[in-house]
């Protein structure tokens, strides 16, 4: 790739903000990463790039992919690829996109999920071509009179003006004066790395374009440039993909189980998934979205080229072959009805919620024994939970002969 072809490449999936504001922050961006390919070519070095994660679960899903997407991206230009390890932030969580505390993790917390963060990452990075770093080398060592220098750089209305905060102190609720700690240890990270690019989503915008770039400046490096990921919607194809919310799609998923939920998207959310999980080129990309506006291609075929690309991902070409062939027979050759009631999901609300509300069974004791009874399919995978949050949009199956489409 030429480098009008790499920064397009590599800006693929990206989100500064709304409005113009937005639009002009992100062709800044653009145009500074142009200037630094530019650059690095002459001096004959590849950019240092690098993304934090702070490993505050051991269970990732979908969401968690999107900017090791970004990283897999760089490492094929050749870059210099940094996984960070937020060993020290997640002793006190990010508080970007939350509207109150995060809980503290424990050393130990932070240890165990790490173990499994850079086995799953490893199924979209070349583990040959990335360095793992853990942020405690680094931070634990900061002095108190250090720590006074990077907070000087900062008020406490840049951290008001910021939504979540701001939503925070008007309705009263206690914002602890650690959280605002984090963005500062975040910047620094990118001093420590001296880094070109940091990777990050869109609740990062703040912690990367202010703090990291302010703090670089400061200490006198050249600041990096912030590439901000759009952020992935779940299953229900609006909210942030979340497992809290249940419209998650694990890594660990099995392919069938993987392949059923991103049949379940609705069509509005592809171009998104396109654009974030993919190993899909921009001009791939463009080709299967003309095809789906001017008609020639269906939504029901992008969708289940989706499907095959992401299962392939995270299992094997076969594994996804053989998922898709599942599916052909339960939802094309089967005999689930074309035409059948639709329920809109809300959230929160678990299996036995749906079940009983839709009126699928007769009351709370007969949806627990339909589910004992393996009676209850989503997507022909079985549910057995009454208490779990519904999973996600589909077809909803009890018994028989009861089907409900859910939507989102």
């Amino acid at each position: 790739m030429n480098i009008e072809q790499q920064v397009e490449y590599l800006m693929q999936g990206t989100h500064y903000g709304n409005g113009q504001d937005g639009q002009t922050l992100r062709k800044n961006m653009a145009d500074e990463l142009g200037s630094r390919l530019v650059a690095a070519q002459k001096e004959g070095r590849p950019l240092r790039v690098y993304c934090g994660f702070d490993p505050r679960t051991s269970d990732l899903h979908l969401g968690h992919t999107v900017p090791m997407r970004k990283l897999r991206q760089f490492q094929e230009l050749g870059h210099h690829v940094m996984f960070l390890v937020g060993n020290y932030t997640s002793l006190i969580g990010d508080p970007s996109d939350k509207d109150k505390l995060r809980p503290q993790l424990t050393a130990e917390d932070v240890e165990r999920n790490s173990a499994t963060y850079a086995e799953q990452a490893y199924k979209v990075l070349d583990p040959a071509k990335v360095e793992i770093k853990y942020n405690a080398a680094w931070l634990s060592e900061l002095s108190f009179a250090e720590l006074i220098q990077l907070a000087s750089n900062f008020t406490i209305q840049q951290f008001l003006t910021r939504d979540n905060f701001s939503k925070r102190f008007e309705n009263g609720d206690a914002i602890y004066l650690h959280e605002t700690f984090y963005a500062i240890m975040q910047g620094y990270d990118a001093y420590a790395l001296d880094c070109d690019v940091q990777v990050g989503g869109s609740d990062q915008l703040f912690n990367i374009m202010t703090a990291a770039r302010k703090l670089m400046a400061f200490m006198g490096k050249q600041p990096n440039i912030a590439i901000i990921n759009d952020i992935l919607p779940g299953t229900d194809g609006d909210i942030k993909m979340s497992k809290s919310l249940g419209n998650h799609i694990p890594l660990l998923a099995s392919p069938e189980d993987m392949y059923g939920k991103v049949m379940s998207l609705p069509d509005k959310a592809m171009p998104q998934f396109f654009r974030l999980i993919t190993r899909w080129k921009p001009d791939e990309i463009a080709t299967l979205e003309a095809a789906l506006a001017d008609g020639s291609a269906h939504p029901r075929d992008a969708k289940m080229k989706l499907a095959r690309e992401i299962v392939s991902i995270y299992h094997s070409p076969d594994a996804a072959a053989e998922a898709e062939a599942a599916f052909i027979r339960v939802f094309q050759q089967g005999n689930v009805p074309q035409d059948m009631p639709e329920y809109t999901l809300k959230a929160g609300q678990t299996v036995l919620d749906v079940l009983t509300e839709a009126r699928l069974v007769a009351s709370n004791s007969d949806g627990r024994r339909m589910l004992q009874q393996n009676a209850v399919r989503l997507d022909g995978e079985t549910l057995a939970d009454a208490n779990a949050i519904f999973p996600h949009a589909g077809v909803l199956q009890v018994g028989k002969r009861k089907y409900l489409r859910v939507v989102g």
